[in-house]
């Protein structure tokens, strides 16, 4: 594919809600900022990667979409505006979109709807299914925002959506639909999703430990990553893409790993790069037996040795956010100047399991290797075999 510029990145998550925060949380701590949340039906105590930073109150004229999915969107776009006008003053508003990925969409604003009515017997005044929860709603909030004029839609593809709204973005652009796209995800924590993922026994009773013997499950994260991707190139850009639907299980994934492999490998084409010309891998990395277990023979099979974590013991598991959200990890590896390029430390017990692969997990201050061009992959892989493989690389 042809790149890409990504010139601009706004985010919000557990680690803060400025790319300066969430760089120093990423790079120089090993401190996870999971912070209990009580379960509303059992009263269970469990870790997750809340949001804890202020959100910004929305304009007058946007009240209808006022609930806390849209307000995270809103946070990260804040950081792009100019950005964003910066686009639409250069192509104009006619020829920029916007495609954002979530899975829960305004979910918490219908939770405490639903619970108004069985306490009260009335739903809130405020409360807007078509504007708040509908999936489409996030998508028209932020062109609304921004006065883009382009197709606006919201992808939905459980863990792998907002990885899999870059293959859409790319494409209007691709096909002269666009010449620019505000792309990205969000996803906010709300009490379905946490007791989902209890009932699936996939939550982790503790920090979320990735291809330790130890592991155990997972903690669910809420936030938002936002970028515009552009026609002319930037320094940093979106280099290739790959997809693929293997469909082995609901809700587990193919340990044969052949799913992500070949995600990684229509990635690796789409770039025109070799497996060896990946400096970073971002893991799904779950801490889950079973998608540890398949991405590490994945991982191992295609390559030899790329230094490799997973962010997701710092942050939780975004779902509907976490692959623009690791996709933006991998934009700030690649944004460090100088020889200083710090990867993610992944964060783990150290204790490895015998009967996975042995990956090249990345150390605490181990910097990525300076090249004339440099490239790191993110991975994200979903229930229902639904896989997005995204690389970015740095000219310059």
């Amino acid at each position: 594919m042809t790149p890409l510029g990504l010139t601009a990145l706004g985010m919000v998550n557990a680690l803060g809600d400025s790319l300066s925060t969430i760089s120093k949380n990423i790079f120089h701590s090993r401190d996870s900022k999971l912070s209990e949340v009580t379960l509303k039906t059992t009263g269970e105590k469990v870790l997750a990667g809340r949001v804890l930073t202020p959100l910004p109150d929305f304009p007058e004229e946007l009240l209808e979409y006022s609930c806390r999915n849209h307000a995270l969107a809103y946070s990260a776009f804040l950081q792009i505006k100019n950005d964003v006008l910066r686009v639409i003053e250069k192509y104009g508003a006619e020829r920029v979109g916007t495609v954002l990925g979530s899975s829960t969409s305004g979910l918490d604003a219908t939770e405490t709807a639903v619970f108004s009515w069985l306490n009260n017997g009335e739903l809130p005044p405020d409360y807007n299914f078509l504007t708040q929860h509908q999936m489409g709603g996030v998508s028209e909030f932020i062109a609304r925002l921004s006065k883009a004029k382009g197709p606006f839609f919201t992808v939905s593809t459980a863990c792998s959506t907002s990885a899999k709204a870059f293959a859409s973005a790319s494409n209007l652009i691709h096909l002269n639909i666009c010449d620019a796209v505000i792309v990205g995800g969000v996803d906010t924590l709300c009490h379905l999703t946490l007791n989902g993922f209890r009932a699936l026994e996939l939550l982790s009773n503790g920090v979320s430990n990735p291809f330790s013997l130890n592991r155990n499950g997972l903690n669910i994260g809420e936030g938002a990553a936002l970028f515009v991707l552009e026609r002319s190139p930037g320094i940093i850009n979106l280099c290739g893409i790959g997809e693929s639907c293997d469909a082995y299980h609901v809700s587990a994934p193919d340990p044969t790993g052949g799913g992500a492999i070949a995600s990684m490998e229509d990635a690796l084409e789409s770039a025109s790069l070799k497996p060896d010309e990946i400096g970073y891998l971002n893991l799904h990395g779950t801490g889950t037996p079973l998608n540890d277990m398949m991405e590490s023979k994945a991982v191992d099979t295609l390559f030899n040795g790329v230094p490799c974590s997973s962010v997701k013991p710092l942050i939780g598991h975004c779902l509907g956010a976490a692959g623009a959200m690791e996709i933006g990890v991998c934009w700030l590896v690649l944004n460090t100047e100088g020889l200083n390029r710090l990867m993610p430390t992944h964060l783990w017990d150290g204790v490895t399991d015998p009967d996975l692969p042995q990956l090249q997990l990345v150390h605490e201050g181990e910097a990525f290797a300076v090249r004339k061009s440099t490239y790191a992959m993110s991975n994200s892989f979903a229930f229902g075999g639904s896989n997005c493989s995204v690389i970015l690389g740095r000219y310059g």
